[in-house]
């Protein structure tokens, strides 16, 4: 699959776009946040 075709989402902390990763294969319904760092942010 091209990059381009992957599907995206936007972070909720940030507000930036982020693509979809093989380790989010089986969770990506559930993803929220583009990094850890924006996780983490989140819970202050």
């Amino acid at each position: 699959m091209k990059k381009q075709h992957l599907p995206q989402k936007v972070c909720v902390q940030c507000q930036r776009p982020f693509a979809w990763r093989k380790k989010w294969e089986r969770c990506w319904d559930e993803v929220k946040y583009c990094s850890e760092r924006c996780r983490r942010e989140s819970k202050k």
